[in-house]
């Protein structure tokens, strides 16, 4: 058997994340096509390209940014900044520039982190016609004073923005949305971790024997990506009615979910009761109108059911926008145990249902209809037989399964189940 064969499921998408961690990504350009035609290789994956001025609501896809190398060299002509050993090296988007200048002359172009001095940070010029570099505090530190040559060679002409979706059709055209951002360079946890489990969770849909929602991946640029994808596919909007972003999936940290500016969503239940049962440490957080793109997904003209999925949240952990989030701090067994989550995730909104029981007055007779033997193991059977309780008291067509599950406080596969058998048993009636 091969090493990818004896590879776990988490262990094979840190695997991928390491294939795409050098590449230099960006919200337009090479760097992100080739990180598209890497999922490509794995989902049937359809590509958008956005052309540069084109109006996306209040913004404009900006020019197309590729590069090919940059650096800073010494009076002795060797290379004090290298683009080659890490793409955090220059600002992301910076214009194409050549020249000298003295250490001093320099400095407001060199970014570093004097609180981590051997960390690189990232930074970026978008929307602002820019150039720099980043390196560590000690790197600068180091920098005797002197004349130091300099060079970036890059492009920002006109061309397009590049958005990866992926459509799997179910019974209904009611659309749940997975949402992932692709744009940043060398950064492992933000959002390569993001990137992998929305992939291997859309191969997951992809294999269902049946499907009651239609899925939408969406692998785009952070916030213009966002904002470009709602510009672009606005007739889509209305079918959407669960959705999910997905950032910072990988790291060992406790997950966090952050509501939906609606706050009660069925996406926001069912993902509460997930965490609830089977993420310890979870921490659920309400909806602010800062993040990742469930806040263009979330802005009131859409006021989309989206929620986001993240480990530690952005921002509080050290790493975050370092070169210090790099493959070590990202973890197999957390990307598996979030996309198992999400796995989760979906067979609750496959398997939500509200029921209506048709003998409604006093308990049926459940044993003559074999119903108390459906499991084998008496523990099982207890669970069971309560299970099939909790469905038919509540199944009065205005509670879901995920409402009973809840109320129980009992797994929602074994609610689900319950229904299954009394529909079987031709006590319930699914509406519509």
């Amino acid at each position: 058997m091969s090493d990818a064969a004896n590879q776990t499921v988490g262990q094979a998408m840190h695997a991928f994340c390491a294939s795409l961690f050098p590449i230099c990504r960006s919200i337009t350009g090479k760097g992100a096509r080739q990180t598209l035609a890497a999922v490509a290789e794995k989902l049937p994956l359809t590509l958008t390209e956005v052309p540069s001025g084109t109006p996306a609501f209040d913004w404009v896809i900006p020019r197309e940014w590729n590069i090919r190398d940059a650096w800073v060299k010494n009076s002795q002509g060797e290379k004090v900044i290298d683009f080659a050993r890490s793409n955090l090296h220059v600002v992301n988007y910076s214009v194409p520039v050549r020249g000298r200048a003295t250490l001093d002359e320099l400095r407001a172009r060199l970014h570093t982190l004097p609180d981590h001095p051997d960390w690189v940070p990232y930074r970026t010029s978008y929307y602002k016609d820019d150039w720099g570099f980043c390196l560590t505090q000690q790197q600068l530190d180091a920098l005797p004073p002197g004349e130091y040559e300099y060079c970036i060679d890059s492009s920002l002409e006109p061309g397009s923005m590049t958005l990866g979706e992926v459509e799997l059709p179910g019974e209904s055209p009611d659309t749940v949305l997975i949402s992932t951002h692709i744009c940043h360079p060398s950064l492992a946890n933000d959002n390569l971790s993001g990137l992998a489990v929305a992939t291997w969770l859309a191969q997951h849909v992809a294999a269902l024997p049946k499907r009651r929602y239609t899925y939408r991946f969406v692998f785009i640029p952070g916030t213009i990506g966002a904002v470009a994808w709602l510009s672009q596919r606005e007739d889509l909007v209305p079918r959407i009615k669960h959705g999910l972003v997905l950032s910072g999936v990988g790291d060992t940290g406790p997950i966090h979910y952050k509501r939906s500016r609606r706050e009660s969503a069925e996406i926001d239940q069912v993902m509460e009761f997930v965490l609830k049962a089977s993420a310890p440490g979870h921490t659920i957080m309400p909806f602010i109108p800062y993040g990742y793109d469930e806040r263009q997904y979330c802005s009131p003209g859409f006021n989309l059911p989206v929620g986001c999925m993240m480990r530690t949240p952005f921002g509080k952990n050290p790493q975050y926008h370092t070169s210090a989030d790099n493959l070590e701090l990202l973890s197999g067994a957390a990307l598996q145990d979030s996309l198992e989550r999400c796995q989760e995730m979906v067979a609750i909104l496959e398997g939500n249902q509200r029921y209506l029981n048709l003998n409604p007055k006093c308990e049926p007779l459940l044993g003559k209809r074999g119903l108390y033997s459906t499991l084998g193991g008496e523990n099982d059977a207890k669970a069971f037989q309560m299970a099939l309780l909790w469905v038919l008291s509540y199944s009065d067509g205005e509670h879901s399964l995920l409402d009973i599950a809840r109320k129980a406080e009992m797994p929602f596969r074994t609610i689900r189940a319950a229904a299954d058998a009394l529909e079987k048993a031709e006590l319930l009636s699914a509406l519509p």
